[in-house]
């Protein structure tokens, strides 16, 4: 699925899925660098997210795809 990574002003990361129209924060990262590792959203969900660059400059798309088993 399509998701946009972005981050605040604040400097907390958020993840936008525009086919639910579901915005929500990014909690917890299995990767501190977030690319090639789950993210999981406050909303429980976790995403599996591509291998990218640590340096990838946000807001960016990337196709993620959902964690099985996850709420």
């Amino acid at each position: 699925m399509k998701v946009m990574i972005r981050r605040s002003a604040a400097g907390a990361l958020s993840a936008y899925v525009p086919k639910k129209d579901l915005e929500e924060p990014i909690v917890s990262m299995e990767k501190p660098q977030m690319w090639g590792g789950t993210v999981t959203l406050a909303n429980g969900w976790e995403l599996l997210l591509p291998s990218m660059a640590s340096d990838t400059a946000l807001p960016i798309t990337v196709e993620a795809r959902r964690v099985a088993g996850a709420p």
